[in-house]
């Protein structure tokens, strides 16, 4: 029988519902009965940030590797489950998790879940399998470091994090993928894979005890045996247990050269709130919104639509459990890099020394309360939203989702945003990195 967690079940509310159930794992449930699916994303926290220090990468090489079945399921039949039904599934690691999901007809759910929680389970990780998926992981990486976006990208969070575990790559570098043994990822695999660690979120056409009937039967069976070693916790992952202070805040600089460039990439990044101030967390992303959302956002009127500075600009600030980047990215000559960050700064300075006017703060407040409800309006998105934020610890955010995150973003004043700004996008200490052509 399921055992509801006392902290958890005190947060219910008419719309989505937790359970801690008795494997351990997390179950949080939406009903949405005007839908014919339902849709599963399963999240476990094995991300990145756990790969042993030795087998950087090792994360997203096993989530390959699930896929390739168990002792009584062949390589490629989850799929075929799936595809056979109409469905659609996927998988994705990054730092701080590896989540897996699946979307079916509604009558096909039951059918559908117990293959992708044995995999998850009890993944064999043959070792012919694992050389062969070793080929596809190694292709995935070079094309990576084809891209230049990508590498860009990499390149910031290095220069932002430092030694902190933040700054890996996902994706691991060719050397040390090509190292990683079976044996490895099965120790890996036994650290981290369990029902504990996951977090199973529902949405769509399936009722609450339907539901938990069939999570508890899929997540138990098999499961409550395994009992880990504690050595074999101690030697995955030391570092990952303790991680590593954020770096102080100062100014951090440094430019690369790539040959495949037309363009230059400027990114400028400041660290952002954690998952421990949420409020602040959703409230960067209002200024995000204010500063390169939409063709009248003050960054993109200025530096893209009046000047052509920039071919173009985006922001972005994505929830984390540490300190997130907040990040204005921009594609522009070289040239223009000095007089474009200079520009970024300008504008920063600006919202910090005058307050919004009410009138552009409120096209803000509505542009991105409009935005989140409608990148919820399928099971899916609502399934890949619920189980990320509980994996965070968002209880709060994941229960009364369709309220609690606009009414966070609709209570801003204009000097709520100016102390923001002050807070965490610092004048004189921010990073900047740029990939110019070779």
């Amino acid at each position: 029988m399921p055992i509801t967690c006392d902290r958890i079940a005190a947060k219910v509310s008419p719309q989505a519902t937790f359970l801690r159930l008795g494997n351990g794992a997390t179950l949080v449930h939406q009903e949405m009965p005007a839908s014919a699916v339902v849709s599963v994303d399963v999240w476990v926290k094995a991300g990145a940030t756990s790969d042993p220090v030795s087998c950087l990468g090792m994360a997203h090489f096993l989530e390959h590797m699930i896929f390739k079945g168990t002792e009584a399921i062949a390589a490629g039949e989850f799929d075929l489950v799936i595809e056979s039904e109409g469905g659609t599934s996927n998988a994705a690691t990054s730092l701080d998790y590896a989540h897996y999901n699946f979307t079916v007809a509604a009558s096909r759910f039951a059918i559908a879940l117990p293959y992708l929680s044995q995999m998850l389970l009890e993944a064999k990780i043959d070792e012919q399998e694992l050389e062969q998926e070793r080929l596809v992981v190694l292709e995935e990486l070079r094309q990576a470091m084809d891209d230049p976006d990508w590498i860009a990208y990499q390149h910031l969070m290095e220069t932002a994090y430092g030694d902190h575990v933040y700054s890996r790559s996902v994706l691991g570098s060719e050397a040390v993928v090509s190292g990683i043994t079976a044996t490895q990822m099965r120790e890996y695999h036994r650290a981290n894979y369990r029902p504990e660690n996951m977090t199973v979120a529902i949405a769509g056409a399936i009722t609450r005890e339907e539901a938990i009937k069939v999570v508890d039967a899929a997540f138990t069976r098999n499961t409550f045996s395994r009992n880990v070693p504690k050595n074999i916790l101690s030697n995955v992952s030391p570092e990952a247990l303790n991680t590593q202070a954020l770096p102080t805040s100062t100014m951090r600089r440094d430019t690369i050269s790539l040959p495949m460039l037309q363009h230059s990439r400027l990114n400028m990044a400041w660290m952002g709130a954690s998952v421990a101030n949420l409020e602040d967390a959703i409230q960067l992303e209002l200024v995000t919104m204010i500063l390169t959302e939409g063709r009248s956002a003050r960054l993109v009127r200025e530096l893209l639509e009046e000047s052509n500075l920039v071919q173009d600009i985006a922001g972005s600030f994505a929830l984390q459990q540490e300190a997130a980047l907040f990040t204005i990215s921009a594609y522009l000559d070289a040239e223009n890099l000095e007089m474009v960050e200079h520009k970024i700064i300008q504008q920063v300075q600006d919202l910090q020394n005058y307050p919004i006017a009410e009138a552009e703060l409120n096209k803000a407040k509505r542009s991105l309360c409009n935005q989140f409800i409608f990148a919820l309006e399928s099971p899916s998105q609502l399934a890949n939203f619920l189980g990320y934020h509980s994996l965070l610890g968002c209880e709060e955010l994941c229960t009364d989702w369709s309220n609690a995150y606009c009414e966070i973003i609709r209570k801003v004043q204009p000097s709520d945003l100016q102390n923001l700004v002050k807070k965490y996008l610092s004048l004189e200490n921010y990073i900047v990195t740029c990939a110019v052509p070779t």
